[in-house]
């Protein structure tokens, strides 16, 4: 079945650094554009970061700076690299991603990233 997996979140002290991922699965499941979207409790649910097909990338100005938006189409998988976390950057983190061949949309589970001060 097509479906986005997402890895790499987890509880970090401030100042620390995680890795997310976001891989396509599925037969024909290829990556298009990817967005990175996180959600806080009670908040709503905010784009982080954003990738074309082509590799232009957009940061909200809360994370610029901090994080990194990178894709590795070899593996169907694009990444966010968070360095230097701080509290604030708590909440569950989405990848949105389309196909490439019919444009549908697909959400991942999501995966809870933790800063702790």
């Amino acid at each position: 079945q097509v479906q986005l997996v997402e890895s790499g979140g987890g509880l970090v002290q401030a100042g620390g650094s995680l890795r997310l991922s976001c891989t396509a699965s599925g037969a024909n499941f290829r990556l298009n554009t990817v967005g990175w979207y996180r959600q806080a409790p009670g908040k709503q649910r905010d784009l982080v970061a954003h990738i074309t097909s082509s590799g232009t990338t957009t940061y909200a100005d809360s994370v610029k700076g901090r994080f990194t938006i990178s894709r590795d189409n070899a593996r169907n998988t694009v990444s966010l690299q968070m360095n230097n976390l701080k509290p604030e950057d708590t909440a569950v983190y989405y990848c949105n991603a389309n196909d490439y061949g019919t444009y549908s949309y697909y959400w991942g589970q999501g995966t809870q990233v933790t800063v702790s001060s």
